[in-house]
Parts: structure tokens; C-alpha cells; sequence
């Protein structure tokens, strides 16, 4: 038993390297390209660094899983190299055994991702809301307020988050009453919404005598900006922990949340899809040499199927969110079907 506590801390640091080695390298190779990206954009270098960090937080969910099956091919090929992984297998070690702490680290990375990783990179993100973040009608927002007192129509080119507040760009504002009769019209540059309502301090003001005057214009509304962002927000701008709750608010009103369902169901079985990516790894290492001189020839390949397997995944995704198949099965059938292939692959190659 103590043997084998040490060996598998042993594969675990040989697995935890190489999967740090290549997020290290992928992270800093983004995080230098966003940060020349979007220097020009910003007023100095620490708010372009934090720019540049914000962007790296999101594409982190998208290049995991490639980083789980590149640290094990890493990782493989260092006890290829020193003849580990051959002392290993003579001493009646199975891939399966020697594999072991690989498929735990990636289970241990998975969990962790969905649920710390995706939390923090949601809440980073919600600080700096666009409309690239929401999901559009006409590439515009659009958003209606029926109350006893009337109707409230808003459509803006642009929204950004200030704190608290949202602040709309380029937006028309409708008022009608409870008869739908057009009462006014309101063209602004910017208005704000806080939680007491809309505001602006210069705006075009049209009424029904045609009268057309600028001023400054405010008017109390029913929507808050908490309402906007759970209307419209899209479903990987939503944290993992609130993403049942969410689920239950939307669906009581009738909005579909069949995307929300395939988001929540690919974070729960995130670790399952890094156990997926490091089982594959396992199996492109598998080598009869006792140096692998092929690794090269393998790796390449191995990314070249990574990237095969990205677009199987986003393609069962597609399916799952607009009702082909049902969002669970959508997300769980890939992993387990990388798994049970490459299991076939390793069973099926003499390692000795």
C-alpha cells in the first residue's frame, strides 16, 4: 500500500507538470497576443493588462480540455523518455494502473474548473457587460414594460455596465399608454437604468402634438438592471451555482432554457469530459519503443483529433440546444463514447 501511495504521488506531480507546463505556455502565448490586441484600445498598461486578463479568464473553459490531453502526451513521454513507464510495465503494472492517478487529476481539474474556475470568470466578466455578452434580436436590445399606467418600449445599439447601473448607447425609448397610443418618443445618445429607473441628461423628446424639444428626461420603470441581465444575459455569462436557479425563475415564465440546460450540463460533467481528454492522451501514448521516438508523429496527430473532437463536441451541443436530441444525452454521449474507444485502444495494445 505505501508502494503504492508513492507511485501514485509520483504520477500525479509527473501529471499536475505537465498539465501546468502546457497551460503555462498556451496562457502566456494569449495573454501576450490579447495584450498587444488591445493596447491601442486602452488608456494605459495596467488597465490594458487587466483587459488582457479578463479575456485570458474566458478562453480558459475553451482550451482546458486540450491543455488535459496535451499534459498527459507531455507527461507520458517523460516516463517514456526515462524509461519509467518501462520499469513500470515490468513490474506488472497495467496502462490502466499506471493511468489511474491521470484520470483522478483530470477529474480533480474538471471539478475545479466547474466550480470555482467558472464562477470567478463569470463574476470578472459581468463587470464589463456588452452586447457581444447577450443574446440579441436584430443585433439590437430590445426590452418592453407593461404596466397599469402603460407601455415602455426600449431599443438601443449598445449596452455597457457601469457598477450598479446599465447605460444603453444609441437607444429610442417608447411610451404608450395602456391603450398602446404613442405618448412619446425619446432619441439619446446614452440612458442609463438604475434601480429607480431610466435617465438621461440630454435627450430628443418628441410628444403627440409633434412639439420636438432636448432636454433632460427620467422616467420610473418596473425593469431593474438585474431583470435586464437575467433576460438576456447568455448562458456562459451565467456562474455555475446559479445556474438552477436560473433555470427554475426562466422557466416559470415560459422562456426557453434549453442553452441554459446544455451550459449546466456541460459544467456538471466537465470532469467527465477531462477524464475523456486525459484517457485519450493515455491512449495516444501507448508506445512499444522503449524511447518514443514517434512522439512528435503522435502529438501532432493527437492535436489534429483534439481539434476533430472540439467541433464533435460543439456539433452535440447545437443539438442539444435546439431540440434534436435531448440536452443530457447531448452532453454525456462524447466523453463517454472517447472514453469506451480509447479503453478498446489500450486494451487492445501489448504494452510489453
Amino acid at each position: 500500500m505505501a508502494t503504492s501511495r508513492i507511485l501514485s504521488k509520483f504520477l500525479f506531480r509527473r501529471f499536475f507538470s505537465g498539465v501546468g507546463l502546457v497551460l503555462l505556455i498556451v496562457c502566456g502565448i494569449i495573454y501576450a497576443v490579447t495584450f498587444v490586441e488591445r493596447l491601442p484600445s486602452n488608456p494605459n498598461i495596467f488597465s490594458t493588462l487587466n483587459d488582457a486578463w479578463m479575456r485570458l479568464v474566458e478562453y480558459v473553459p475553451l482550451f482546458l480540455p486540450l491543455a488535459v490531453f496535451m499534459g498527459t502526451l507531455v507527461a507520458y513521454y517523460n516516463l517514456t523518455r526515462s524509461s519509467e513507464s518501462v520499469i513500470m510495465s515490468g513490474a506488472g503494472l497495467s496502462p490502466y494502473q499506471i493511468g489511474r492517478p491521470f484520470l483522478v487529476g483530470a477529474f480533480i481539474i474538471g471539478a475545479f474548473a466547474t466550480m470555482a474556475i467558472n464562477p470567478y470568470a463569470v463574476s470578472i466578466t459581468s463587470k464589463n457587460i456588452t452586447k457581444e455578452h447577450l443574446n440579441l434580436v436584430d443585433g439590437k436590445i430590445w426590452l418592453h414594460e407593461s404596466s397599469d399606467n402603460g407601455h415602455l418600449t426600449i431599443v438601443a445599439q449598445d449596452m455597457t455596465r457601469e457598477q450598479k447601473d446599465l447605460v444603453f448607447k444609441t437607444v429610442t425609448v417608447y411610451v404608450q399608454n395602456a391603450d398602446f397610443v404613442l405618448l412619446q418618443r425619446v432619441d439619446a445618445d446614452k440612458i442609463t437604468l438604475s434601480e429607480t429607473g431610466l435617465k438621461t441628461k440630454r435627450a430628443k423628446i418628441s410628444d403627440t402634438s409633434g412639439t420636438i424639444k432636448t432636454s433632460a428626461w427620467e422616467n420610473e420603470t418596473l425593469i431593474t438592471p438585474q431583470t435586464v441581465l437575467d433576460r438576456y444575459l447568455q448562458p456562459d455569462q451565467i456562474s455555475f451555482w446559479n445556474l438552477p436557479g436560473f433555470i427554475k425563475k426562466m422557466s416559470a415564465i415560459g422562456v426557453s432554457v434549453r442553452s441554459h440546460y446544455v451550459q449546466f450540463w456541460t459544467l456538471l460533467f466537465l470532469p467527465l469530459t477531462m477524464i475523456a481528454m486525459a484517457t485519450l492522451g493515455i491512449a495516444f501514448s501507448q508506445t512499444r519503443q522503449r524511447r518514443n521516438h514517434s512522439f512528435g508523429k503522435k502529438f501532432s496527430l493527437g492535436i489534429l483529433t483534439c481539434f476533430a473532437l472540439y467541433f464533435l463536441l460543439n456539433i452535440f451541443s447545437a443539438l442539444g440546444s435546439n431540440g434534436t436530441l435531448p440536452t443530457l444525452l447531448a452532453i454525456i454521449a462524447p466523453p463517454l463514447i472517447i472514453i469506451a474507444a480509447s479503453g478498446v485502444f489500450i486494451a487492445s495494445f501489448d504494452t510489453i
